[in-house]
């Protein structure tokens, strides 16, 4: 049941990353860190983890981001991919390097 939900996440997230834009602002990265953070809390225990840990890891990038850290346009471009390699493989045991 979780793999059948992966697309939807990932448009959820892909959608909050859109609406994000080029300079986000609170309410744009809540929605974000908040799409990353449902697939971070569930993937593990339905035998994703590497979606999950990957979903964490932005998720922490991003609260980064609300506390006024820069880098958004490589964060950007990295949970971009992390939406396209989990609609290609989300069981896959090997996630592309990132920058």
């Amino acid at each position: 049941m979780f793999a059948a939900s992966i697309p939807a996440r990932m448009a959820e997230i892909a959608e909050a990353l859109a609406a994000a834009g080029g300079a986000p602002d609170g309410p744009r990265l809540d929605r974000l860190q908040q799409a990353l953070h449902t697939v971070a809390g569930s993937a593990g225990s339905f035998g994703f983890t590497l979606l999950g840990e990957q979903a964490r890891r932005l998720e922490q990038a991003v609260r980064g981001q609300m506390a006024g850290e820069a880098g958004w346009a490589a964060l950007s471009a990295q949970i971009h991919a992390y939406v396209e390699w989990a609609l290609r493989d989300p069981h896959s045991a090997n996630y592309p390097a990132h920058d």
